[in-house]
């Protein structure tokens, strides 16, 4: 869900934000499932469509394209840092930019009601200016070119 609307927002950027290219993988992912329908149905609400994503395991090639790698949890950030071969130095939390005091955190909601799916939907929008500002002085930054 975080790819489909981050991918949204940057469409509707200038470039260079609009050319970015935004890969969705899981720290614990099989590669080759479908989407849930209860994320399909969290995004359609939001005029979003990501019923063609499929699944796909988070490798040490991803990593090391990546300018910037968002988790979700700060146990995924853990999970990636400890398992990748290089871990990576840009590697930040989906809400961590945002101004406001609190949990940063957006749980899992694998397996739960649409409403989980919608609460981490809605957690991620409420994210998304706050990213949008991050990654435009992040391309502006020498070390991210």
């Amino acid at each position: 869900m975080g790819a489909g609307l981050l991918q949204h927002a940057l469409a509707a950027q200038p470039e260079p934000l609009r050319s970015l290219r935004v890969v969705s993988a899981g720290v614990a992912a099989r590669g080759g499932e479908r989407v849930s329908e209860n994320s399909i149905l969290a995004l359609r609400k939001a005029g979003i469509d990501i019923s063609g994503h499929i699944s796909r395991p988070l490798t040490d090639e991803l990593l090391q394209d990546a300018i910037v790698v968002l988790c979700m949890t700060e146990s995924h950030r853990a999970m990636i840092q400890l398992q990748a071969l290089t871990p990576p130095r840009h590697i930040f939390l989906f809400r961590e930019f945002m101004p406001q005091r609190g949990d940063k955190e957006i749980p899992d909601p694998y397996g739960g009601p649409l409403k989980a799916y919608e609460a981490a939907r809605d957690e991620m929008v409420e994210a998304i200016p706050s990213l949008l500002e991050f990654l435009k002085t992040r391309l502006a930054a020498p070390e991210a070119r």
